[in-house]
Parts: structure tokens; C-alpha cells; sequence
């Protein structure tokens, strides 16, 4: 590279980063993915709007080669984020369900999208109808899971019914469509001379499943013994990542599939495991690692060459109709067959529209497969542009969509649900809240379970119940590339962890207590989801002092048991009076 290219290189790095990290800030002021905001933006500088004038500034000639192999290791980094990020645990007790619920979200939109493709053949002069259809059909199927996963973490929803489901569903669909996309991709992409190498691919993933995957083994036993991820144990994870690589680009497949493959085969964490494990902490560290790399540089790279490939200014008519008919199938053909999976398995109907919803996303996963498509020739640049289209609709909807079909006070009815073995007790309900980063408060659980029995004895009927819950901060910077699911998971182990403890000494008085924890953005709103759920009594929200707010009838009983109990425990409340209305202190301080 001449001393002028190696300029206008870095130039370019540069200016990819800057748009990246600036529309990936405006992307998530508007509560969208980073990676909607940086695919924008290369569509922004392309020729959609300026032509080629832009681009050709920014990436001349003699440097897109360079910029093209980093995005091809953004690309492999990537693949592997999404294997390893497999929730395979999620399968435990779901396994029909969830089978069910992703064959009907891919068989539909498959079936749909080869029909469409019959049609969109003969308007782009396509040579080889079979590969094409197949290959539109595979990419109307796929359903990106850290998009999903992502969803479900931001919203609360990982514990609930639905989001384990379409967790596990996700997962399933994930494995077949790759798996399909695979073969096409073979089909299409087989050389002449050696028309025999995709074959190669069944005894390669039987080599990783039964000998490479027992061989990683070593890398968490090697994490434990050194106590946290060292250089020595990532440089073997990216030798062997680079390795499964090359390899199925060598068998005729995109190397992206052998990076998805050893993704899938990394430690993971025993089924049923209590608390956090080494494997769990490994799989951490290095997607904290790889991101350093992959959302700074690598993958913003890619999707910058992406969208300038993107090109909405020659539709025209025929071209906003194929659109048009690209998004219904789209859309329609994964709602309506994640939806009809779902009530055929009696989930019901809010349940299953949110997971035909969910299951609709396919963000950076549906760019990957069509920039794929686009390299092998499959697809044109014209359908590359209006299916890059359809995977930003489709991953935008999903967020406002969720909020009118399952608001955030069913998400916390729904995960309340989980944790009581039945239905709830028709008497006296106290909910404590306790902030994200407050230490465990046994006094205040104390004075909980108090008021619970008194109330309940009040009453007459029923017996008193104290539901625990506690908001988690999401933590300081959230990965941007997959999920984020591993790292919040640890955290939200630890906080249930800490629920449980609390609430046997309040199960040991002989009331219920249900805990909850959700990851929260604005403990506000969800405290008041919580409320519109968990319908108590009382509030309890910890703090210095804790406070005490009475929701039911019988205020002042209320006020009066609440300082009466206070000085007995010995510490100081505040007794809120009628919501917005001046809050005043009452109790005794105890030293």
C-alpha cells in the first residue's frame, strides 16, 4: 500500500468510527440498536442521496480492499458472538413449545418467500431461479437472536413465559436457518472442479461437536485456574475461531458459518446451574473483549460498505411495489406462523402475538446474509437494497409494537406469575422495592412481613403475602454487539439470589413471598408496572429512610400501624400521605 492509499485508509477508518458512534448515539435516543443508526448512515453518504461523489471521496478506489477485509473480520467476529450467545439452556421444559413455535416462523415465511422469489426472478433476469428462491426464502426465515435477546433484556421480559419461549424459539430457528442458508449457499456457491468439498461439511461439524468441543473445555478449566481471562487463553480462542474460519470457506461455505460454528461449540454453563460459573464468567470476558475491536472498528466498517451498496433512488414504481411485497411476506409470513404455532400450544393470544413480534426481528443478522448473497451473485444489488430495507423495518417495528401488544404491566404481571406456584392469596399484600446498588435490608423485610400479618388478621380472610422486588441497574456500558444477555444474567443471578435469601425468613412466618428482579432504565415507570401488577396494600421502597406509601382502604390504619411498627423495629420511616401530597416523616431512630 503506497504512502497516499495508507492516508486515505486511516482517513477513512476515522471517518467510519466518527459516523458510526454518532448515529449509533442518535439510533439509541430514539430506543433503537446502535447498529440501525451506523447501517443508516452508510445508506445516508450512498448513492441513494449523493450518488457516488461521497463514497468515492471517503473510499476511493484503492482503499476498499483493505476496508473490505476488515469488514470480513467484523463479520467473523461477529458470527461467533452470535454461536456463542446460543442460549441452550433455554430449551429446558420448552423444547415442543419452542420446536413448534420456530418450524411455523420459518416454514410460513419460507414458503411465502420462495413464491415471491418465482415472481422477483423473472423481473431481475435471474440465471439460477433455484439458488435465488431458495436463497430469499432462507432469508425471510432467519430471526436475529441478539436483537431478540437484546429486546427481552431492555424491556424485563427474559423471565417471563413468553421471553424464555422465544428465547428457546430463537435459538431453534437460529440453528435451522443457518443451517439451510448453508446449504444453499453450498448450492450456489460450489466450485466445478471440486463439486464433492460441501460435503465435507457433515464430518466437519461432527469433528467440532465431538472432539473440538470436548478440547474447549480446557480453555474455562484454564480461566479458573488463572482467576480471569488471560492473553494466552483469548489468543487461543481467536486461533481456533480463525482456524473453523478457514476452514468452511476452504469446504465452499462463507467463513462466517465456520465462526458461528465455533461460537456453538464454546463452554457453556451446566443446565440448572444455581449461581454463576466459570463458563458463564469466560463467555463474559471475551465478548467484553472482542467488542473493543468488532463495534469500534470491524463491524462499523461493514456496515458502512453495506449501505453504500444500498441504492433507493432508481425504484421507482416496480420498485416500491416489489418492496411492498417483500415487506408483506416478510412480516406477515413470520408473524402468522410464530402466532398460529403459539395458540396451537395454547399460549394465549397477547402472549403469542408478542412472540410473532419478537421473532420478526432480524437486524444485523439479515444484512450479514444478504451481504453474503450479494458477494456469491445470488441476489442483485436491487433486491439487496429493498431486503436491506425490509430488515431495518422490521427490526424498528418491534420495539413500539411490543409496547401496544404487551405493555410493561403484563410483562411484570406475567414474571410475578412465575414465581408464585399458584394463584396469588386473596388477602393482604405488601410490595417491597429496593433500589438497584442498595445492600440487602432484613429490617425492612421485617417490617414487611409485620405489616402483612397485621393486615391480613385485620381483614379476617385470606393470608398475608410480601413480594419482594428489586430494580437492576443495567450496568455501566452495555455490549453493543450481541445480546448483553451473558453479562446481565450474572447480575441478575446475583440480585435473585439475594431476593431468595430475604424472603425465606419471611416464607418462615408462614406468608408468601414472591420475589422479582428486572434490569431498569427508569425505576419510575417500572415501579409503577410493578404496582399495576402486583396490586398491594402497601409499598415499601428502601432507602435512607424507607419509605411507606398506603395504596388500599384504611389509610390511616396504615399510617398509625407504620409508625407504631417502625419504633418497634427502631428506625426511621417516611410515611407518604395521598401520592403527590407532602410526604412526612413518623418513627424512631435508633441510634
Amino acid at each position: 500500500m503506497s504512502a497516499h492509499a495508507l492516508i486515505n485508509f486511516l482517513l477513512a477508518v476515522a471517518a467510519i468510527i466518527v459516523l458510526a458512534r454518532a448515529f449509533g448515539w442518535l439510533a439509541r435516543l430514539v430506543g433503537q440498536p446502535p447498529v440501525i443508526g451506523e447501517l443508516v448512515a452508510g445508506v445516508l453518504i450512498g448513492p441513494t442521496l449523493f450518488g457516488t461523489a461521497v463514497s468515492d471521496w471517503l473510499l476511493p478506489a484503492d482503499v476498499r480492499p483493505a476496508m473490505s477485509g476488515l469488514a470480513n473480520l467484523g463479520l467473523v467476529l461477529f458470527m461467533f458472538i452470535v454461536g456463542y450467545e446460543l442460549d441452550h439452556a433455554s430449551l429446558r421444559g420448552r423444547g415442543r413449545t419452542a420446536t413448534s413455535v420456530s418450524i411455523g416462523s420459518i416454514l410460513a415465511p419460507l414458503g411465502l418467500g420462495v413464491l415471491l422469489a418465482m415472481w422477483l426472478a423473472g423481473r431481475h433476469e435471474v440465471s439460477a431461479p433455484l439458488p435465488f428462491a431458495l436463497f430469499i426464502g432462507a432469508a425471510m426465515a432467519v430471526t436475529a437472536f441478539p436483537v431478540l435477546a437484546r429486546i427481552l433484556t431492555d424491556r424485563g421480559m427474559v423471565r417471563t413465559p413468553v421471553g424464555g419461549l422465544a428465547l428457546a424459539s430463537a435459538a431453534v430457528d437460529d440453528v435451522a436457518a443457518w443451517s439451510l442458508l448453508a446449504v444453499v449457499v453450498a448450492v450456489a456457491g460450489a466450485d466445478s472442479a471440486n463439486p464433492w468439498l460441501p460435503l465435507l461439511c457433515v464430518p466437519y461439524t461432527l469433528l467440532m461437536l465431538l472432539v473440538v468441543r470436548p478440547l474447549l473445555a480446557r480453555v474455562d478449566a484454564a480461566r479458573a485456574r488463572a482467576g480471569r481471562l488471560t492473553p494466552d487463553i483469548l489468543a487461543v480462542v481467536l486461533v481456533g475461531l480463525l482456524l473453523s474460519s478457514l476452514a468452511t470457506e476452504w469446504l465452499g461455505l462463507h467463513a462466517i458459518f465456520g465462526a458461528f460454528l465455533f461460537g456453538a461449540v464454546m463452554p457453556r454453563a451446566r443446565a440448572g446451574a444455581a449461581e454463576p460459573s466459570g463458563a458463564d464468567r469466560l463467555r463474559v470476558e471475551i465478548l467484553e473483549r472482542l467488542e473493543q475491536v468488532s463495534v469500534l472498528l470491524l463491524l462499523p466498517a461493514f456496515f458502512v460498505l453495506s449501505g453504500l451498496r444500498v441504492d433507493l433512488s432508481t425504484f421507482g414504481g416496480t420498485g416500491l411495489l416489489e418492496l411492498a411485497a417483500i415487506l408483506v411476506v416478510a412480516i406477515g409470513g413470520k408473524f402468522a406462523g410464530a402466532y398460529a404455532a403459539a395458540r396451537l400450544n395454547k399460549v394465549a393470544a397477547r402472549p403469542a402475538g408478542a412472540l410473532a413480534i419478537l421473532m420478526n426481528t432480524r437486524g444485523l443478522t439479515e444484512i450479514v446474509i444478504l451481504t453474503v448473497g450479494l458477494e456469491l451473485g445470488i441476489i442483485d444489488e436491487r433486491v439487496f437494497s429493498m431486503m436491506v430495507v425490509m430488515a431495518l423495518v422490521t427490526t424498528v417495528m418491534a420495539g413500539p409494537l411490543l409496547s401496544f401488544v404487551y405493555p410493561r404491566w403484563m410483562v411484570e404481571r406475567d414474571a410475578l406469575a412465575v414465581q408464585r406456584p399458584e394463584p396469588p392469596p386473596a388477602g393482604y399484600r405488601v410490595l417491597v422495592s429496593l433500589p438497584g446498588g442498595l445492600a440487602p435490608a432484613p429490617a425492612l423485610v421485617d417490617l414487611a412481613a409485620d405489616f402483612a400479618e397485621r393486615g391480613a388478621a385485620a381483614a379476617g380472610h385470606g393470608i398475608g403475602e410480601v413480594v419482594l422486588s428489586r430494580l437492576v441497574p443495567y450496568p455501566a456500558r452495555p455490549l453493543d454487539v450481541g445480546s448483553g444477555l451473558s453479562e446481565e444474567l450474572l447480575g441478575m443471578t446475583t440480585a435473585m439470589g439475594e431476593l431468595a435469601g430475604l424472603a425465606e425468613s419471611v416464607r418462615a412466618r408462614g406468608l408468601g413471598a414472591p420475589v422479582l428482579a428486572r434490569f431498569s432504565r427508569d425505576p419510575e415507570a417500572d415501579l409503577a408496572a410493578q404496582l399495576a401488577a402486583v396490586e398491594p396494600d402497601v409499598l415499601l421502597r428502601g432507602g435512607e429512610p424507607a419509605v411507606v406509601v398506603p395504596l388500599g382502604s384504611g389509610a390511616e390504619a396504615v399510617r398509625r400501624d407504620a409508625a407504631e411498627l417502625a419504633a418497634a423495629r427502631g428506625f426511621d420511616i417516611v410515611i407518604q400521605c395521598g401520592g403527590p401530597a407532602e410526604p412526612r416523616t413518623s418513627g424512631v431512630t435508633s441510634g
